[in-house]
């Protein structure tokens, strides 16, 4: 029976709860789209953890809310003890582009006028609230959101706010409070008197997390809670769960130690850190190609002849620091214009790279797929028709060489070449910088 259910903004994030709530045992399956509502109930009854994965991080306010509200009804319908609506822990959003606030009206006007806790903290990837502002690290260093390089220069939604609360009143009317980490002492009780529509919640430490968890879940009314958060959430809500200790789960087993196998990467991410993946990859012997109406045939030649991995990407956007722009393959335009993708260019994309992900799944025997890129992944996969994704591995152990964010899936599909590819959806900013190579030789 389902006990808690969450729609993600993003695929990228959304795999990130899926592996927070299997952590503490809890078996979960992750939606790529919304089934009809009896089937939906079938999976529930199979499952602890039920999630959708989203595209709202890439959709204007009304667009977004056409997605979200069906999603979140149905899940609502489930009775879960919680509906988390899962958000970047690094926020993303504006009042035009994968507003947080429209999401929060729409929540409230499901779930009842109870305050929403809004939680983006996650310590375990460097990602911070204190007395309501939210920090993050990049290159071990933590920056205050607005001044950390990749969220200040984000092409689609730029950080110029790093008081959560600000930042969400920019896209909302809702009376927005908070609740500070000098407090958490007394949390409990705090938290049962909130005067206020929405509550940003500060978290340092997997400590405040469990404390934010027990809160949240105590505050309920007898119905399903609407909260929004990052994995973060999603950690501090499994461990309330089950209070605090692991169940059994489903055993599962990591990729193994088999022979290398080729890996194909498509990438519309334009962060630093995916950057240095596809440089390391290169200088590793791999292909990299621009995305455009030849990429498919050229990724399939190139694996045929024996290349390790081929990299599909979209370009390179100004003022992303070592990026590749002098690798083969790579020029200093390409699919993306210079400022970043625009609304309408991201469904091409989306459309091109899952194009090279099909042809390759035919036409080859490689059966290792990164998606990089938290707005390109979701609509990659359901251009590919892929129904669900499960982990792939044991949600209990580090996969060595992955970095946190990081989680394989194993595909769900009718189509018997994309069902059961190994695949990771990888945010921009996550994942070692080895991670290409790490796959190919796991």
């Amino acid at each position: 029976m389902v006990e808690a259910a969450f729609y993600g903004d993003d695929f990228t994030g959304s795999t990130d709860a899926l592996l927070q709530y299997e952590r503490l045992g809890l078996h979960g399956a992750l939606l790529v789209e919304l089934p009809p509502l009896d089937e939906l109930r079938k999976l529930a009854a199979q499952y602890d953890v039920i999630g959708v994965a989203g595209i709202a991080r890439s959709l204007p306010p009304d667009e977004q809310e056409a997605e979200i509200r069906p999603i979140l009804s149905a899940l609502r319908e489930l009775d879960p003890r919680v509906v988390q609506y899962k958000i970047c822990s690094t926020a993303d959003s504006s009042p035009v582009l994968g507003s947080l606030g429209r999401a929060l009206e729409v929540g409230r006007s499901l779930f009842g006028p109870a305050p929403v806790p809004v939680l983006a903290a996650q310590p375990e990837l460097g990602r911070y609230t204190v007395f309501g502002h939210h920090f993050a690290a990049e290159a071990g260093v933590v920056h205050r959101l607005d001044r950390q390089p990749t969220m200040a220069n984000h092409p689609a939604t730029p950080m110029h706010e790093s008081d959560l609360r600000r930042h969400l009143a920019a896209q909302t009317d809702l009376r927005i409070t908070s609740l500070e980490l000098t407090g958490y002492g007394e949390l409990g009780a705090r938290y049962a008197e909130i005067d206020g529509d929405v509550v940003v919640l500060d978290a340092l430490t997997d400590a405040d997390l469990v404390a934010v968890g027990r809160a949240v879940l105590a505050g309920g009314n007898g119905g399903p809670l609407f909260a929004m958060g990052s994995g973060g959430l999603s950690r501090a809500l499994g461990t309330a769960l089950t209070d605090g200790g692991r169940r059994s789960g489903v055993v599962r087993h990591g990729v193994g130690d088999s022979a290398p196998e080729q890996v194909l990467v498509v990438s519309g991410s334009q962060s630093r850190r995916t950057a240095e993946q596809i440089e390391l990859a290169v200088r590793a012997g791999w292909t990299s190609l621009t995305l455009d109406a030849d990429a498919a045939h050229l990724a399939v030649e190139a694996l045929r002849a024996g290349a390790p991995g081929v990299v599909v990407h979209t370009g390179r956007a100004d003022g992303v620091p070592g990026a590749v722009g002098h690798t083969s393959g790579l020029p200093g335009s390409g699919a993306h214009a210079a400022g970043g993708i625009g609304a309408g260019v991201l469904p091409l994309l989306a459309e091109g790279l899952a194009e090279v992900v099909r042809a390759v799944a035919q036409g080859t025997e490689v059966r290792k797929v990164i998606v990089a890129g938290g707005d390109t992944s979701g609509r990659v996969l359901r251009e590919l028709d892929i129904t669900a994704v499960e982990l792939a591995t044991d949600p209990t152990q580090d996969q060595d060489g992955f970095g946190p964010g990081v989680v394989l899936c194993r595909t769900l599909a009718a189509d018997p070449w994309l069902d059961g590819l190994l695949v990771i959806l990888k945010g921009g900013q996550v994942g070692s910088v080895e991670l290409f190579e790490v796959l190919r030789v796991s």
